[in-house]
């Protein structure tokens, strides 16, 4: 029992992303929460929805406290929704961190290459020249 202890104040005060991880496959599990194990990806869309309406109010209001708590269950959206994929054998977490940081390096190539950018609207063009050549092939024309 005393480990158990330990591990849930550890876990409760822990600020590590691997800890969040780990809570989650808890919940998920043989023995984790019965609301947590029924959801599904759509199930969960609401709640996606609804946080992310919850940090616009934040911002919106300039409520930092309230920010940070809600960023956390965005982050906890996408977590689960990583759990629920690799409980079915079709990706990660570390897949969809790895899917995210290749996009941002692409993207930026003002940063992380030899392209010279510099106001926020050039950036912003070649963004999307980026994002439609990644999208629809490299010759391709926006869609109208």
């Amino acid at each position: 029992m005393a480990k158990i202890s330990s591990q849930k104040r550890r876990l409760r005060k822990s600020g590590r992303f691997e800890d969040l991880v780990r809570i989650m496959e808890i919940l998920l599990g043989e023995n984790g929460c019965p609301w947590d194990r029924r959801q599904t990806h759509k199930t969960l869309l609401k709640y996606l929805k609804e946080e992310a309406n919850e940090v616009s109010a934040a911002v919106r209001k300039n409520d930092w406290e309230n920010l940070k708590e809600e960023l956390g269950d965005v982050l906890l959206q996408v977590v689960f929704h990583s759990a629920l994929a690799a409980k079915a054998s079709r990706f990660g977490i570390g897949d969809v961190i790895r899917t995210v940081n290749s996009k941002l390096v692409r993207r930026h190539p003002h940063v992380f290459g030899g392209v010279r950018l510099s106001t926020p609207a050039e950036v912003l063009v070649e963004w999307r020249k980026i994002k439609r050549r990644e999208k629809f092939g490299r010759g391709a024309r926006k869609r109208k």
